[in-house]
C-alpha cells in the first residue's frame, strides 16, 4: 500500500467522527507517525508521557497546555514541542481543540 502525500483536515476529521475516538492515526513510515487528536471543550486530556518526541500544531480551539512545570495559552497558530518521557497534558480548554501532533519517531503502542 502507498502512502498517500496530501490530506484535508476536513476529510480526517470525518474519519475520525466515524470511529468516534480522540485520536485518529493517518500516517505511519518508520521515521514517524503523524494524527488528529480532538478535545471538546470542558474535557479532560488523559495522555501520559509517550516513549518518542511529539510536535503540536493547534488548528483551532483554545485550551492552555502544561509540559513539566511550565503552563501556557495556547490557540490556533500555536506550536508545541514535547520531548519524550516528560509529563504533559491540555487543561481549561474553552473551545474544543483540534491539534495535528507528529510522533518522532513513530509512536510506539
Amino acid at each position: 500500500m502507498t502512502t498517500p502525500n496530501f490530506y484535508q483536515m476536513a476529510e480526517l476529521l470525518k474519519q475520525r467522527d466515524a470511529v468516534a475516538k480522540r485520536y485518529l492515526e493517518f500516517l505511519r513510515i518508520p521515521a514517524m507517525s503523524a494524527g488528529v487528536y480532538v478535545l471538546a471543550a470542558g474535557a479532560a486530556d488523559p495522555q501520559k508521557p509517550h516513549k518518542e518526541d511529539e510536535l503540536y500544531y493547534v488548528v483551532r480551539g483554545r485550551a492552555r497546555m502544561r509540559i513539566g512545570s511550565q503552563d501556557q495559552a495556547v490557540s490556533a497558530g500555536s506550536v508545541i514541542f514535547v520531548a519524550a518521557h516528560v509529563e504533559h497534558r491540555f487543561f481549561d480548554i474553552t473551545e474544543e481543540l483540534v491539534v495535528l501532533v507528529f510522533f518522532a519517531p513513530a509512536e510506539s503502542s
